[in-house]
């Protein structure tokens, strides 16, 4: 339970850096916000089909393929 808790405490570090990343220009701040969605999409459904539809949309697993992430 509290490993739960600090990996979702991580997931909203890392997608709180990104956002800053996406503002700051000179920062990437994808490298850190989709490991943090990645993280978060285990705990948080919606999150979850976002990351589906962006593997289906990055080609990364078929759009007829079924994967339980």
């Amino acid at each position: 339970m509290i490993i739960d808790v600090l990996k979702i405490i991580l997931g909203v570090v890392l997608v709180v850096i990104g956002i800053i990343g996406g503002i700051v220009p000179i920062f990437q701040g994808w490298i850190f916000g989709i490991p943090g969605l990645i993280i978060l999409a285990k705990y948080f459904p919606p999150l979850k089909r976002l990351l589906i539809w962006a593997k289906k949309k990055g080609g990364f697993i078929k759009k007829d393929e079924q994967e339980d992430i």
